[in-house]
This record gives C-alpha cells, sequence and structure tokens, in this order.
C-alpha cells in the first residue's frame, strides 16, 4: 500500500475511535451526552463531505467516458448523451440521500439553550 492510502485509514480511524474515547471518559452522563452530540455534528460533516467528492469524482469519470465515445462515434452521440444523463442522475440521488440522512441527524441535535442548561445543572 502506499504512503497516502496507509495515512488515509490512520486518520480515518483516529475520528472513529474519538466517540469512543469520549464515552469512555468517566466524567459522567452528562459530558457523556455531549461528546455524543458533537459527534453527530462531525458525522454529518464529514457524511456529505466524502458523499459529495465521491459523487463528484463518479460525474466527472461518466463524462469522460461520454465525451470519449462521442469523440470516436460522433453519430451515437445522441444515445451516449441519454444514457449519461441518467446515470448522472442516479449519481446524483445518492449525494442527495447523504444529505438527507445528514439533515435527519442534524435536526436530532438539540438547540443550544438546552445543552448549556443541561451541563449545567
Amino acid at each position: 500500500m502506499s504512503k497516502r492510502v496507509v495515512i488515509s485509514i490512520l486518520a480515518v480511524a483516529l475520528v472513529f475511535s474519538m466517540g469512543s474515547v469520549a464515552l469512555a471518559d468517566d466524567g459522567g452522563a452528562k459530558a457523556a451526552s455531549m461528546w455524543i452530540y458533537f459527534g453527530i455534528a462531525i458525522a454529518c460533516g464529514l457524511g456529505i463531505g466524502i458523499a459529495a467528492f465521491g459523487t463528484g469524482l463518479g460525474m466527472g469519470h461518466a463524462i469522460n467516458g461520454a465525451l470519449q465515445g462521442t469523440a470516436r462515434n460522433p453519430e451515437a452521440g445522441g444515445k451516449i448523451m441519454t444514457t449519461m444523463i441518467i446515470g448522472l442522475a442516479l449519481i446524483e440521488s445518492l449525494c442527495i440521500y447523504a444529505l438527507l440522512i445528514c439533515f435527519l441527524m442534524v435536526f436530532k441535535l438539540p438547540d443550544l439553550e438546552v445543552l448549556m442548561q443541561h451541563l449545567g445543572g
């Protein structure tokens, strides 16, 4: 494996292990519940970022293939374009699903005032 892959895997493992370290704190249930909210916020940001990055790469490869196919056979450009548009819609739907899941998770977060009351007493 290359150095970049190893560093990426270690970074992802570090991010995912933060939750278990935070929940193992002996500070009590109040501190643990705060870390759960923090984990949800981080997961939403990472989730939509990774989804957007992946769909961007997928769309780029799809458009590249369609342009190369049209360049080789200009007469088939219409069929290639139709198939590409359908494929791009399916790829984009994956990012929209990730966005919906992130919205569901974000709406589970309480207001800041509720969190401060929870921590205060």
